[in-house]
Order: C-alpha cells, then structure tokens, then sequence
C-alpha cells in the first residue's frame, strides 16, 4: 500500500509530464541522492572508492551514452572505446596547451571533439545497419588506436602515446583525494543523466525511438533518418567522451592508448544489454553488474571454497571469475532479455497491485 498514486491529482500539463510523477519515486531519489552524496562517505574507505564507486560511476556515464545511441535509435555501436579515447585526449590536449584551462570546460570541449569523431564514423548509418554499422563503428577503434600512436601532436610529442595530468582544481578547490574525485563524478553524472532523461522524453527522443522500431515507417511520417541517427551519434560520443575525460583525468590519471582497447568497447556494449536497452535506469543497474560483480567475485570466491575444504590459486580465482562471470551475463539474457531495468519495473508495477491479485 506505500507505492500508490491513489489521490495525487495533476493540475496541470507541466505536473504530468514530471520525470518523476509518482511522489514515492520523487521521494525515493532524492533520498538515494543524498545517501549517495553524504552517507557513502561515512561507510567508504579509499579502496571502496578507487576500486568500486569511481569506476562505476564513471562508467555508469559511458553506458548512458551508449544506451542513448544503441538502446534509444537502435545503431549498434563498438566504437565506445574510441569516443572515450578522443574525448580523454582532447581534453587532454586543451588542458595541457591552453594557459589556466579549467577542468570542467576542458572535460567539455573534449566531448565535442568525440562529437566530431562520433558523427564522422556514424556517416555510415545512413546507409548500412545491423553487423555491417557494427564493424564500420569498430573502424574507430583502430582508428583512434593508429592516430595516438602515431601522430605526436596529439600527445604531446610523447613517443608512446603515454600522457598525465596532475593538479586537478574545480573552482579553486583540488581534486586530488579520493572522497573529491568520487564527489565530482557523482555530480556530473547527477547533471548529465538529468539532460539525458529530459532529452529522450522530447521530441528528438521519439524520432530516435521511431527510427529504432522502423526507420521506413518514421521516414513515411515526416522523420528524417539523417538528422534522428546523426544526432544519435553525436548526443551519444558527447556522454562519452565526457566519460572518457573522468576515466583518463580522475580515474587514471597517466594513460596511454590501451587504456581505452576494444576490450571497453565491449565492456559498455554488454553493460547495455544486461541493463536494458533504451533505458535510463538500465546504465545504472548494467554498470553494477559489470564493475561490481568481478571484485565481489574476485573477493568471495576464495572465503566460498575454503568453506568445503578446496583451495584455489590466484590463477584459479582469476579463470572461474571469468567463467562463473560469463554465465551470470548468459543466464539474465535468458531469464530476462530486456535487461535488469524490465524486472525493476516490473517489480514496481507488482508494487502498485499489491495486495490486490494480478
């Protein structure tokens, strides 16, 4: 009986078009909000904060972008690495070479450099999809990998492709410790999710949907294909390569490269999909099981099998995390194709019923 709209009445458009219309969900997020702004602090260490939050968070920003263009348009994508890629290095290259660059500024122009580079490698959507959008976008990949390798400007004249960056300030206060990183990411992801949600209830977020469920259909309606998928694609690398600029500046802090492999690519593909696709919440709860699960795995595997009396290598840990791993992601494709996000909302759907049958 909590979870019940039952006497809120809307008085006017705006109110029923709240992200948020149920007073239960306004009141839930914001709570989830402030323990994740002020009671995480108090239960984290600067392991938890290196190892899990940072990462995920970030991360959680990458996979919004990805979902943006694959799970919202329906262009499958395996170029996510590259758009972080240009988005690290070219905030990298505009902090570095503009005198006082602000950090969040450089974050910025950094993403509207893999805005470019998103818009140059989604040209081929207009005219193939499927596998074929799929191993042209993986062209970005090899792309990005020759141009930091090879062309020294970009890096700084660094013959390895290997950068860094120190003393990272926001509005005069320093970024260095790890609470202050977590804090930072936090809150652009806070802002960033906000624009997208916004974003795709609009009416570019229908022409993107119209052109995902039939893009001949949208086109007969008055859709351009050209405008909804490019900007698809330039929306998308822009959340990305922001996302790139915090794993590179904040998460790493020196990075070459391949740190930014095809691996990612793939990392934020399946996060996507075991998510939700075209789902907000799904980048959150697809972050979570990709980040989380290997470290808890890693973490509780041994303690479990010393439990029966088996002891197992560090090389044995390694290879079952990999394969147990692997079967969870196999298992939530079976049991649940349309992703973590269906059987939340399914559950709240339950939760409006209850204790009514259904």
């Amino acid at each position: 009986m909590l979870y019940r709209e039952n006497g809120q009445f809307k008085t006017s458009y705006r109110a029923d078009q709240q992200i948020f219309p149920i007073l239960q969900d306004r009141v839930a997020i914001a709570l989830l909000v402030a323990f994740a702004v002020l009671g995480v602090p108090m239960l984290a260490d600067d392991y938890i904060f290196r190892a899990i939050l940072i990462p995920f968070v970030i991360m959680s920003l990458a996979a919004l972008g990805v979902n943006i263009l694959v799970g919202y348009c329906g262009q499958i994508s395996l170029g996510s690495g590259a758009f972080m890629a240009v988005g690290a290095y070219g905030a990298y290259n505009f902090f570095v070479r503009v005198p006082d660059m602000p950090l969040i500024p450089a974050l910025l122009l950094g993403g509207l450099c893999a805005t470019c580079f998103g818009i140059l490698f989604g040209l081929p959507s207009l005219r193939v999809k499927g596998l074929y959008l799929a191993v042209a976008t993986l062209a970005a990949q090899f792309f990005s990998d020759w141009m930091f390798l090879r062309i020294k400007w970009l890096t700084n004249d660094s013959s390895s492709g290997s950068v860094s960056v120190n003393e990272l300030q926001v509005f005069g206060l320093p970024i260095e410790s790890a609470l202050s990183k977590y804090w930072f990411c936090l809150g652009v992801l806070v802002v960033m999710a906000v624009l997208a949600k916004n974003l795709v209830r609009g009416a570019i977020g229908r022409e993107w949907m119209a052109i995902r469920d039939m893009d001949v259909a949208a086109a007969v309606i008055g859709i351009r294909p050209m405008y909804a998928k490019l900007s698809a694609f330039a929306v998308s690398s822009f959340i990305v390569g922001v996302a790139g600029g915090l794993w590179a500046f904040v998460y790493l802090g020196s990075w070459e490269p391949a740190a930014f492999s095809v691996e990612i690519s793939f990392r934020l593909l399946f996060m996507v999909i075991i998510g939700g696709l075209g789902s907000i919440m799904g980048a959150f709860f697809g972050a979570a099981f990709i980040v989380v699960m290997p470290i808890a795995l890693n973490q509780f595997l041994p303690a479990l099998m010393g439990l029966f009396g088996i002891e197992i290598s560090t090389a044995g840990v390694s290879h079952a995390e990999l394969m147990i791993f692997g079967g969870l992601i196999v298992w939530f494709l079976i049991v649940e194709p349309h992703g973590l996000a269906k059987l939340w909302s399914i559950g709240k759907q339950k939760l409006r019923l209850w204790p009514f049958p259904h």
